[in-house]
């Protein structure tokens, strides 16, 4: 009797409703290629500001919303090179390997606990951007917002898509508090980005209550 082969099937295949598997690929292209998108946007408008200082960048629209402010901090190039080649090369990974698997890619174990380990980088250094940026800094880079709402559903997705395959594991005491953050992941994405608004209006409420 021939022995019967087992393949492995795409997180894709065969998807006939929207599940965090057949989304994750979508939303690994579309979030990866946006967030390049701005972060090559940003690159190009400081340097043409470098070039002229006369030169007014589209994303300083104010006091508060001024990229050039951002960029000329410290924080802007932390780790020896400017932020924006970082997220260049990071949000176009993540959109080369979301096509792969809409091409029918599949990929082991290690290749997707490696991405969370870069998805994993991404959100730290966004977390910690974000406080530096709001506490230190001063100012908002519009674009870099973008990079903010690419990078934090990309990174919990991937996540909870690694959960969900067994990729990663969870100590037994962590099991009942990991089932809740799994069933709510959505209302969770939701208070994410609601409490982040919710600190750029208190740190620079100065700032918006003239304009109301």
């Amino acid at each position: 009797m021939a022995a019967k082969t087992k393949t492995m099937k795409s997180p894709t295949a065969g998807a006939k409703r929207f599940t965090i598997i057949s989304v994750l690929p979508w939303l690994l292209l579309v979030g990866g290629l946006v967030g390049a998108f701005a972060m090559t946007i940003l690159a190009t408008e400081i340097f043409h500001n470098l070039k002229n200082p006369a030169f007014v960048p589209v994303c300083n629209l104010n006091p508060v919303l001024s990229c050039t402010n951002v960029a000329a901090s410290g924080q802007s190039h932390e780790l020896l090179i400017p932020n924006y080649f970082i997220g260049i090369a990071g949000f176009a990974a993540f959109a080369a390997f979301g096509l792969a698997i809409l091409s029918g890619a599949v990929f082991s174990r290690w290749l997707w606990r490696l991405i969370l380990l870069g998805q994993t980088f991404s959100i730290a250094l966004v977390t910690w951007l974000q406080f530096q940026t709001l506490y230190r800094i001063g100012a908002l880079c519009l674009f870099c917002m973008v990079g903010w709402a690419c990078t934090i559903p990309m990174f919990w997705y991937t996540l909870i898509y690694d959960y969900d395959a067994g990729y990663i594991t969870v100590p037994t005491k962590l099991k009942r508090p990991a089932a809740f953050v799994r069933r709510h992941h959505g209302d969770i994405l939701l208070v994410w980005f609601l409490i982040i608004i919710a600190l750029i209006l208190k740190r620079f409420w100065y700032y918006w209550s003239t304009l109301i």
